[in-house]
């Protein structure tokens, strides 16, 4: 692709979504080309970091296409629930996890059913979506009821308490602050081949700086395998909204999202979406506002999040790699 029409970074006055724009261009531009899992294959570089600063509201909410995020809200909500049934989403019209057990029932049903009647009947049949719409103990299962296992005398062993991350984060960031220890991890090695999906964002550490009054909540998210395209951008609004509501129940401010990715890629049948958003430039700076402070982090509803100042360009579409 000829990069000459794509035009490049203000270096003078950089909007904070520029950094993903270049990183999206580098990629393309000079990632290797690999054959992945999905046969789609990928133009990929290895590493890459994004640093966005989260106060006054500010949020990493891309204006070069229009990033649906309530959808993503919905899910990191759902994620604090611990299910790991489609059905919850499916029943508020989100559609994002849809395609792994729709292609997994067509493969082991035999039926020849579109994605669209295959969600309806998830969201009418309680226990068609039992079966059918469970992803396996994917994010929020590992989040708050990581699975322990205690030995018998008889030296079998059994399930024991589950632990919750999540909440045991929170209470660590209150007793310890300065603890190296606040992590939320989704990577058990034990259950990855019972997941739909193993997980991409894996690995959550928190940081406080400052003490008092002063203190801020950073996040740094690791994540071992990004579509920057496609998931980047709801990757990206979760884990600074996550990052939002516990500093909130932490009586925090906000500091500074860090966001790793390993693999970090970009499939090659999106091209279309990758050279029409390089030609767009930013506008504007998103701002959320909670409404709310509930009694726990497990609380929050989807209208606790009003989003200001948001006026994006259009959206892209692109097929998801499944």
């Amino acid at each position: 692709m000829a990069s000459a029409a794509i035009p490049r970074s203000d270096a003078a006055n950089p909007h904070p979504e520029q950094q993903y724009l270049d990183l999206m261009r580098a990629i393309w531009e000079t990632g290797s080309e690999r054959i992945d899992r999905t046969g789609i294959g990928t133009r990929s570089v290895c590493g890459a970091m994004l640093r966005y600063d989260l106060a006054e509201g500010a949020m990493p909410l891309l204006t070069t296409k229009r990033v649906y995020w309530k959808t993503a809200t919905r899910e990191l909500l759902w994620f604090l629930t611990g299910s790991t049934n489609i059905r919850p989403l499916v029943q508020q019209g989100v559609k994002i996890w849809n395609e792994w057990p729709h292609a997994n029932y067509v493969r082991e049903a035999g039926e020849d059913i579109s994605i669209d009647d295959f969600a309806a009947r998830i969201a009418e049949d309680e226990a068609f979506a039992a079966r059918w719409g469970d992803l396996g103990p994917v994010y929020g299962k590992q989040w708050v009821d990581w699975p322990t296992y205690r030995y018998r005398p008889d030296g079998l062993y059994e399930q024991g308490e589950g632990i919750n991350q999540v909440a045991a984060v929170i209470e660590s960031l209150r007793s310890s602050p300065g603890s190296r220890r606040h992590i939320i991890e989704g990577w058990n090695v034990a259950e990855l081949d019972r997941m739909a999906l193993p997980p991409c964002h894996k690995t959550y550490q928190f940081h406080v700086a400052g003490e008092g009054k002063d203190a801020r909540l950073n996040c740094l998210l690791y994540q071992r395998s990004c579509d920057v395209a496609l998931g980047l951008p709801f990757n990206l609004w979760s884990a600074a909204l996550l990052t939002r509501m516990v500093a909130q129940q932490v009586d925090m401010a906000p500091g500074e999202l860090v966001w790793m990715g390993g693999d970090v890629h970009l499939y090659r049948n999106h091209a279309h979406l990758i050279e029409e958003q390089l030609a767009r430039a930013p506008q504007g700076h998103p701002r959320l506002e909670i409404t709310r402070r509930p009694e726990t982090i497990f609380d929050y509803r989807i209208d606790d999040f009003v989003v200001h100042d948001y006026a994006p360009l259009p959206p892209i579409k692109a097929p998801v790699a499944v």
